[in-house]
């Protein structure tokens, strides 16, 4: 059963995205945020209660406590971006970008967690990084740096680096205690983060005038991560995670295939081949992990 939990897990990471862009069409996608962060974390915390890993609280030494809020924070100001890049581009422009973490969090990891570098690891980088550059237009770079606030490129950026350093400060953080419970830590610091965000740019107000239909979508995609979560991690039990992960990897594609379903969302040629260079260096960096 455990290839049917993980290809739900790439199904359910793969909507997360086409449902969140449905809820935040008139929305203020830092509100929007904070509302789906709600629901991640009863799912988060609820994966606590499954898995019986809630006494391990106690075994949380200050070190431990301190990567894990700041992974947590790394965490919320990668979704705040990515919702943000999502609600201004273009799905099948904002994922690929945001996937590209992938590079980034290979060079910390050598760097901060010495973990080699082979030649081959190098090669299917390239091929991510030549991807996510084929992904990106003059017409993109020349729209965002005449917008004053940002367009959606820079946050879609912002969001692949803090995505990059939530991994590599969430390893250092879930070492010697359960992954379940670090997750329901740092989602809880991304909760807190996500409201002040709310409250500090005076959005609050703007709660009671959502859309019955776009809170829908909106919560629609906190359960999507949150089932996705609970699949990757059941076919991470069951399963070997050499395929697990690759499989995972293709919610990239379930988005990009959605995106042109219910947004019409087209890709160029060259953006085609981008999304395929990228797709082939993170399955084969999963692959040869």
């Amino acid at each position: 059963m455990w290839i049917f939990y993980a290809i739900g897990s790439s199904f359910f990471a793969g909507i997360t995205a086409i449902l969140a862009k449905c809820g935040i069409k008139k929305t203020d996608s830092n509100v929007a945020t904070a509302i789906r962060t709600v629901v991640v974390l009863l799912f988060s915390w609820l994966m606590v209660l499954i898995t019986g890993t809630w006494g391990g609280i106690r075994q949380i030494d200050g070190r431990t406590l301190l990567f894990l809020i700041l992974s947590g924070l790394a965490t919320g100001a990668s979704w705040l971006c990515y919702f943000h890049a999502l609600q201004k581009g273009d799905i099948n422009k904002v994922v690929p970008i945001d996937k590209s973490s992938t590079v980034l969090s290979i060079l910390l990891a050598f760097i901060f967690l010495h973990e080699g570098i082979s030649g081959k690891k190098i090669i299917f980088v390239l091929l991510i990084g030549i991807g996510t550059m084929m992904m990106i237009t003059k017409k993109d770079i020349k729209t965002d740096s005449e917008k004053k606030s940002g367009g959606w490129l820079i946050y879609a950026v912002l969001s692949a680096v803090f995505a990059s350093l939530t991994s590599i400060l969430g390893k250092i953080g879930i070492e010697g205690i359960d992954s379940n419970l670090g997750t329901a830590i740092r989602t809880t610091v991304v909760l807190l983060m996500a409201w002040l965000m709310v409250f500090v740019t005076q959005k609050q107000k703007e709660i009671n005038k959502i859309e019955k239909k776009e809170l829908c979508f909106i919560c629609l995609s906190g359960l999507a991560t949150g089932a996705s979560w609970l699949f990757y991690y059941r076919a991470l039990q069951e399963g070997p995670a050499s395929v697990v992960v690759p499989i995972d990897k293709l919610s990239m594609l379930v988005t990009i295939a959605f995106s042109w379903i219910v947004f019409h969302e087209k890709l160029t040629k060259k953006s085609a081949v981008g999304v395929l260079l990228i797709t082939a260096g993170t399955l084969l960096l999963a692959v040869t992990a």
